[in-house]
């Protein structure tokens, strides 16, 4: 895998990481999601922000090795819950892709993990962004449930 930032480690982020990191993430939510009456969760490319320092005319893709942002998104709808009014939960897991290393978090200001692109992953690295993740849906549910007092 390079070292850098190219179609090969972009397609290997998006393809193998993103993947592994959705089966972890899917894992710690069965308890969640049958609370909602949809669930979704997806691989997203960012192909719209062009990247100011380096600017180019070549299409932003995964195949140009040239995009800024990928990740996963995270989509519940229709809270069904006795005593609590219905709502939706939408939560997003950036990779923000630099030139010779990325970061991972919930946001494109929060680093959670950063790694340069030929380094592979560990399964621990995996689960603990897996579970911090899986910590922030449970606390942007619990947001929007009625407090017991």
């Amino acid at each position: 895998m390079a070292d850098t930032k190219n179609k090969e480690s972009l397609l290997h982020l998006y393809n193998t990481v993103l993947t592994q990191l959705a089966q972890q993430i899917h894992g710690h939510l069965t308890e969640i999601i049958p609370l909602f009456d949809d669930y979704n969760l997806e691989k997203v490319v960012d192909t719209f922000t062009k990247d100011r320092e380096n600017p180019s005319d070549i299409p932003l893709s995964l195949e140009n090795g040239n995009v800024g942002q990928i990740g996963l998104r995270l989509q519940l709808l229709g809270f069904q819950q006795p005593g609590a009014p219905a709502f939706d939960v939408a939560k997003d897991l950036v990779l923000l892709l630099g030139h010779s290393t990325f970061t991972v978090g919930p946001d494109r200001n929060t680093v959670w993990l950063e790694k340069p692109y030929g380094q592979g992953w560990t399964k621990n690295e995996g689960e603990e962004i897996a579970q911090s993740w899986t910590a922030e849906v449970i606390d942007a549910i619990s947001a929007q449930l009625p407090s017991a007092e």
